[in-house]
């Protein structure tokens, strides 16, 4: 049996989802005893939930129609969270987006209006990087803060600190565009214009200031494309968001051992041993390095460019093994 408060959120639920319930329908579903879910309705009415009892050959409940139910007890930070972990859900394969989308509409109705509006300005784009790094932490009020720009159109001023925790030079004046998640980071994608260009910004190192400047005509993203943009910007492709470089090759591994750890690859079953693998990379270089740390039998099928880059590699290896000369 689940716990009283997952069993209390449980019953809330159903009684959402339509207007009469039957007392025995809701101790079937929640599998729980007609008395459990009366001691049940009891506890919600007692934290306010307006529920009426119907009657009728079987009884039932029902949410009084038209009743404002009370809030959900959510601070600021909590609030942010919320809509960072629904929207990406909303936004990931894992095959829950839509249930996460509607979680997210059910969830903001019973909060207070303030809180309300600081989940309709974060917006939030979710860009997946196969075997992305672990994610940075970022405060929640940069998020906040950047996300409102974005959804009011205002110009947005910060300080950016350098990689290394030093000061970025001169505040940064941007059109703020799209908050995105990259590699377990968030970035601002932004219009800058001191150097009329788009730039990517990590949140991280953002202070934002205020207050913000006029609000801005957005521009379009190169391509019309966020996801698209950002996946090219940050594996150096050439702004149609394909890799610059892509070969194939066959190595000796099951084609279902290859596939976990190939990416975006495309793995194709050649035999119980041995599959065809086609990846792309940022550099001919890297893309040998990649395929070799399969640690198995490597059958190049091309590009020449990928056959020279493993000869390369050879060459650099080889001398790396030698270490250095010996002084005599």
């Amino acid at each position: 049996m689940p716990t009283t408060s997952a069993r209390l959120l449980a019953l809330l639920s159903l009684l959402q989802a339509r207007r009469d319930w039957p007392g025995a329908l809701l101790a079937e579903r929640l599998e729980v005893s007609a008395r459990t879910v009366r001691r049940d309705v009891d506890r919600l009415r007692g934290l306010g939930y307006p529920i009426a009892a119907t009657k009728g050959p079987e009884g039932g409940y029902r949410l009084d129609a038209g009743a404002e139910l009370p809030s959900l007890l959510f601070d600021d930070e909590q609030a942010v969270a919320l809509a960072v972990a629904l929207q990406l859900a909303a936004a990931s394969s894992a095959g829950i987006g839509e249930a996460a989308a509607r979680a997210l509409n059910t969830v903001r109705q019973v909060m207070p209006a303030r809180l309300r509006h600081r989940i309709d300005t974060l917006r939030v784009t979710a860009v997946e990087r196969p075997g992305g790094r672990s994610g940075t932490e970022v405060d929640g009020g940069v998020l906040a803060a950047v996300g409102a720009a974005v959804h009011a159109r205002e110009v947005l001023r910060f300080d950016y600190a350098g990689p290394a925790g030093g000061s970025g030079g001169a505040p940064r004046r941007v059109e703020p565009h799209h908050l995105v998640t990259w590699g377990g980071r968030w970035y601002l994608v932004a219009w800058d214009l001191d150097r009329g260009d788009w730039r990517t910004f990590r949140a991280d190192r953002m202070a934002p200031r205020t207050p913000t400047g006029p609000r801005f005509t957005p521009r379009e993203v190169p391509g019309g494309e966020v996801a698209a943009f950002v996946a090219g910007r940050f594996l150096g492709a050439d702004g149609s968001g394909a890799l610059p470089c892509r070969g194939e090759v066959v190595l000796g591994l099951p084609a279902a051992t290859v596939s976990r750890y190939a990416g975006d690859g495309l793995v194709e079953e050649l035999g119980p041993d041995r599959c065809r693998l086609t990846l792309g990379s940022w550099s001919w270089a890297g893309l040998a390095a990649a395929v070799g740390a399969f640690d198995a039998e490597i059958e190049v099928v091309g590009p020449p460019e990928l056959r020279r880059a493993f000869a390369l590699l050879a060459r650099r290896y080889a001398a790396a093994a030698a270490g250095p000369s010996p002084v005599g």
